[in-house]
């Protein structure tokens, strides 16, 4: 059967006709595509990417006014804050302890009151002293009384000798007495010498048991109470003190440190000396040399070298230990000059010939070259490259990138 041209011709394509489009475009779809790798990429960084590294910062601080200022130490060495006046003070006489006016801590002045003993019983040895004067003043008035009419009698006596009316006998015995009386005036003038001697002892030892501060000072401990018996001498076993309270002059305190024998050839008078307490290892004070005391010990092979404080604080305590380094003559930094920074030795971190240390600042880690000095006792003194204020990785981590980021670990 054959087909007409009408029927081939309606089943041909036409592909110069616009098509009509049933969904979205291809473009379309390849933009969705893109966002979504973009979005997966990105969270796939948040959640998968390198994390923050958890580092511990210490904050670099410049070093107080108080540090000795520049200098290279010659020699470092270690000892105490000692007092050279202090005393534990006791009272003179022997008594019971009524009232005790101090307590640790206080600050005393010279013959202050510390405390009272008891004065019933030197009370009754002084009013008998002032009787026993009385009684002697009382003797004294009488044979000055009796030596005043003996000389009357002997005056009288003379006159009637020469008058023939009495014998040369009565006149040689009026002498007498009036001679004995006199010696006995002389001896009873001492007497009450005496006696007045014994009333003024007598009021001294009523006085002692005021006990006074020998000086002026600090009372670091209280030795007795009220009710003890307390004795300038140790008496009657353990029950008797011997000591009220410790004073110590505290404008006295210095350094007494032990330098090997070995070293002490770099130690002189008026040396430069930067000392640091124990308590306070931040803040180093400015010291000097007093003198070494001439003498070695020959147990521990050292010679002692007593130190001053070029100013004292109230930080400063009888007995703390404290290290010092004895400085050479270089001469001190200029007022102006910029303060010394010293940071941990574990903040800083070398390579070679380069040193380093690690800043941290709003997350992120930079590495920073340092110019350092000296390191002594665990710290490195950082001369260029730190500010006072930085914060720096201390201790130092494994995997610290510059610019990378890191977070403080939780204490």
């Amino acid at each position: 059967m054959a087909l007409d041209n009408d029927s081939l011709n309606s089943l041909r394509i036409d592909r110069s006709a616009p098509s009509v489009s049933s969904g979205p475009s291809r473009t379309v779809w390849y933009g969705v595509g893109s966002a979504a790798v973009l979005v997966i990429a990105v969270l796939g960084y948040v959640f998968l990417g390198p994390k923050p590294t958890e580092v511990t910062t210490i904050t670099a601080q410049a070093e107080t006014s108080g540090s000795s200022g520049g200098g290279t130490a010659v020699l470092n060495a270690s000892g105490y804050v000692v007092a050279r006046r202090m005393a534990t003070v006791s009272s003179k006489v022997t008594g019971k302890i009524e009232e005790i006016l101090v307590e640790e801590g206080m600050e005393v002045q010279k013959d202050q009151v510390l405390a009272k003993l008891d004065p019933v019983n030197l009370r009754t040895v002084l009013t008998m002293s002032e009787r026993e004067l009385e009684a002697s003043r009382r003797n004294l008035a009488e044979i000055e009384v009796r030596l005043a009419e003996a000389q009357r009698n002997l005056v009288r006596n003379e006159a009637l000798v020469q008058q023939q009316l009495i014998s040369q006998t009565a006149l040689d015995a009026s002498k007498a007495e009036a001679n004995a009386l006199a010696a006995r005036l002389e001896a009873s003038k001492a007497q009450v010498k005496v006696a007045e001697s014994g009333l003024q002892m007598r009021r001294i030892d009523f006085d002692d048991l005021q006990v006074r501060a020998p000086f002026a000072g600090v009372v670091i401990s209280k030795d007795a109470q009220p009710g003890e018996i307390v004795s300038p001498m140790s008496a009657g076993g353990g029950f008797t003190r011997t000591g009220i309270a410790t004073i110590v002059d505290m404008e006295s305190r210095e350094i007494e440190v032990d330098v090997n024998e070995s070293y002490i050839n770099r130690v002189k008078e008026d040396q430069r000396v930067e000392a640091t307490l124990d308590a306070y290892p931040s803040a180093p004070l400015a010291a000097h040399v007093i003198n070494i005391v001439p003498t070695a010990d020959r147990t521990k092979a050292t010679v002692k070298v007593r130190i001053a404080f070029d100013a004292l604080d109230s930080r400063i305590l009888p007995d703390m230990g404290i290290k010092v380094r004895f400085l050479d003559d270089q001469p001190q930094q200029a007022a102006n000059a910029a303060p010394r920074i010293r940071v941990p030795a574990s903040a800083v971190q070398r390579e070679g010939e380069d040193t380093y240390v690690w800043v941290v600042s709003s997350g992120r880690v930079e590495r920073r070259a340092v110019t350092v000095g000296p390191e002594q006792e665990g710290s490195v003194e950082i001369r260029a490259g730190v500010n006072s204020g930085d914060e720096l990785v201390s201790p130092l981590v494994q995997g610290l990138e510059d610019g990378g980021k890191v977070k403080l670990k939780a204490s």
